[in-house]
């Protein structure tokens, strides 16, 4: 009877020291796949960081070339209009310097 007790105290303590090493394993295995997973998580938002950066570079690019483009477009049109004054007083220009000219040299026409 005695021996009994103690096998069934020594299967008892087995049992337990089995559940142990499971439970130790079993946190090892979870410890391991939340650093996994956490690993990734990180992995994941660096590549987001990196492609909003990314997106935000385009867009920026994008917005510059137009703006270029409009301030090209506006010097264009202030050329134009500053040429087309010029072209319309020329011939009073023209006039104005020969008939200066033609006073200083004291000459009549």
């Amino acid at each position: 009877m005695k021996t009994d007790v103690l096998k069934s105290i020594r299967e008892t303590e087995e049992k337990y020291q089995e559940m142990i090493r499971d439970a130790q394993a079993e946190r090892k295995k979870s410890l391991s796949d939340a650093e996994l997973e956490a690993e990734n998580l990180v992995q994941k938002a660096e590549k987001d960081a990196r492609d909003h950066r990314n997106q935000r570079l385009v867009d920026a690019r994008a917005e510059a070339q137009n703006r270029y483009a409009e301030i090209i477009k506006e010097g264009e049109a202030r050329a134009e209009t500053l040429k087309a004054q010029g072209n319309k007083n020329h011939a009073k220009a023209v006039d104005f310097v020969v008939s200066r000219f033609r006073e200083r040299l004291h000459v009549k026409a």
